[in-house]
């Protein structure tokens, strides 16, 4: 089971700055623990049932914040993938948010900033953990290691969770792609690191109420990396179509990276889909 979490008779208000489909399922899990839940996003009239929401453009608007707040998560996520667009959201929203904790609680919340492995620039199939140096390689991994930064200089008990990338559930791009007929295999090995969503929600809940004091950076991965190629050929093999062809170029990105998921795994928290097999296999149940 996942280690003990703080279930207080008043557990006060969570707020989750940003609160698209990820931050909705943090936010309905809070709910559960007993959590008032405020989604701060631009149109919150799209949030489910359970989740007060307040109209605000992170980009360029301060955030109010209940003054019984004792919670903040920060899942933002951009709208184009541009090094201006990765500024204005994670770095500029989270600024906002920080001025917002500072004017409005007359306390420092538990804090929980969401980013990504993209902070490491690592190309050559190596292993990274927490202690590797995130020295990112393209202009929008350098945005998100700027919002860690700001974080962890204005509130240094929050937590950074780096996540891999998200899928489930449901079809998503990559088994559109296979579907369809248009996926190629990479020409050359090529690491992807996952997590699927309803774990990623699980990993914030369990890392921002656990009692044990945390460390202040996790990565949020599955226990298996693995090859592009080899989650090409098990959707294919899924959705009983043929595999995709091997492309006729090398991409030219490397090949990629392979994040340990282990320090998250040692607080006790327990996958739902440890691996690309079980995850893919829920999400496409029903599909084919």
């Amino acid at each position: 089971m996942n280690s003990p979490i703080s279930r207080p008779e008043s557990a006060g208000t969570a707020v989750l700055a940003g609160c698209g489909d990820l931050g909705a399922r943090v936010g309905q899990r809070l709910t559960r623990l007993g959590y008032r839940v405020l989604g701060l996003r631009r149109h919150p009239e799209h949030l489910p049932v359970g989740i007060a929401g307040q109209a605000v453009d992170l980009r360029e608007q301060r955030p109010q914040l209940p003054a019984d707040t004792t919670l903040v998560v920060v899942a933002l996520t951009a709208d184009a993938y541009t090094a201006s667009a990765y500024r204005d959201t994670y770095v500029t929203g989270l600024r906002r948010v920080l001025d917002a904790i500072e004017e409005d609680l007359p306390a420092p919340p538990r804090m929980l900033l969401v980013s990504s492995t993209a902070v490491y620039g690592v190309t050559d199939g190596s292993w990274v953990d927490e202690q590797h140096p995130a020295i990112p390689a393209t202009d929008t991994g350098a945005q998100l290691r700027a919002a860690e930064a700001c974080l962890q200089a204005r509130q240094p008990e929050g937590i950074v969770l780096r996540l891999g990338g998200l899928y489930g559930p449901g079809p998503s791009r990559l088994v559109t792609s296979v579907r369809d007929g248009t996926a190629t295999v990479p020409a050359a090995p090529m690491f992807t690191n996952r997590i699927h969503r309803d774990d990623a929600a699980g990993v914030i809940v369990h890392l921002a109420t656990r009692r044990a004091s945390a460390q202040r950076l996790y990565l949020g991965v599955d226990h298996e990396p693995v090859e592009r190629a080899v989650v090409l050929r098990y959707v294919a093999e899924l959705l009983g179509v043929p595999p995709p062809p091997v492309a006729a170029e090398e991409s030219g990105r490397g090949s990629g990276k392979r994040c340990s998921g282990e320090l998250l795994r040692s607080t006790g928290y327990t996958f739902s889909y440890p691996t690309y097999r079980e995850g893919y296999r829920a999400a496409l149940e029903g599909s084919r």
